[in-house]
């Protein structure tokens, strides 16, 4: 039985966990095979300061059954403007059985025409973009329409992970692996919401970056369809 490829695109200042969290999970899938892809082999920075290693480049890497396209604020602008990472992307994703992102990973998917006519979900502060490269916004953590599978933002992409990891190899499997990682969040705080968190605390979220990365999306998507 031929190993299922799961494959996930890394590009510059990605935010770490959107990649590592669905990472963790989606290794312990039985009878997979785990893909690291980025343009090139030097070590990608994320958005914390940890350097990732690939395992394969564009050019190397073999077909992908699960392609997944991570986050990470203005790290996608450059990505998703970018004609090598949108041209992969699409390439993959036309044989690939799923199409996933993490977070603002979505506009990727979105800016590579592989969204339109899409329920989806990303990051709440950029749920906006969504209707701007042809998707749906549905509010829900972890959002599959047809053989797309898209998560809200960072943490999310555990959800994520799990969703998939029970598409692929079964429930009973997800499970196992929910319980070897002992993934049971009790957070100390409510605010992992916007619909829940204070409202200076949205506030302040949205100011301390958000709005100005919202402006610079914006941009770069009216950018990519002109390209």
């Amino acid at each position: 039985m031929p190993l299922f490829n799961i494959g996930f695109v890394i590009f510059p200042n990605l935010t770490q966990l959107d990649f590592t969290g669905p990472l963790q999970v989606l290794t312990r899938v039985p009878q997979s095979a785990t893909h690291i892809v980025a343009k090139t082999a030097a070590p990608v920075p994320s958005d914390c300061g940890v350097g990732l290693v690939p395992s394969h480049t564009f050019a190397n890497c073999p077909p992908l059954d699960l392609i997944c396209v991570p986050g990470g604020n203005l790290g996608v602008v450059d990505a998703f403007c970018d004609r090598e990472t949108i041209e992969f992307v699409r390439r993959q994703a036309s044989t690939a059985k799923y199409v996933t992102s993490v977070c603002t990973g979505a506009i990727i998917l979105g800016v590579a025409g592989l969204l339109k006519g899409r329920r989806a979900t990303t990051h709440w502060a950029f749920t906006d973009l969504l209707p701007l490269v042809g998707a749906t916004h549905e509010k829900a953590r972890v959002v599959q329409d047809g053989n797309v599978i898209t998560a809200a933002g960072v943490s999310a992409g555990i959800d994520f992970a799990f969703t998939v990891a029970a598409e692929i190899a079964g429930e009973t499997a997800a499970r196992k692996i929910q319980l070897g990682i002992e993934y049971d969040p009790a957070p100390p705080f409510d605010s992992g919401n916007p619909d829940r968190a204070p409202a200076a605390v949205k506030s302040a979220v949205l100011a301390g970056g958000y709005d100005k990365s919202l402006v610079a999306y914006r941009a770069g998507i009216d950018r990519a369809a002109r390209s």
